[in-house]
């Protein structure tokens, strides 16, 4: 009983400490990854992972952003 509770413990803490657009925003596109030349539209922010991830583990918006996984993919 121990060990699944440390288990479910461990999982929950990398959930947790975890970027939250990264783990739960799908494929990452190239119109993500690469920066807008100039002329080009800004890419927007996903604001529900912004917010989750300072929320929950404000270090993860360095990987999210890093990515590109924060902003959305374009249509």
């Amino acid at each position: 009983m121990k060990k699944i509770k440390n288990v479910i413990a461990i999982g929950l803490m990398a959930i947790i400490m975890s970027s939250c657009a990264t783990v739960f925003g799908g494929k990452v596109t190239a119109a993500q990854k690469r920066k807008p030349l100039p002329g080009e539209e800004q890419r927007q922010v996903r604001v529900v992972a912004l917010i989750a991830d300072i929320i929950l583990f404000w270090p993860g918006l360095i990987v999210d952003f890093a990515t590109g996984a924060i902003y959305k993919p374009n249509k």
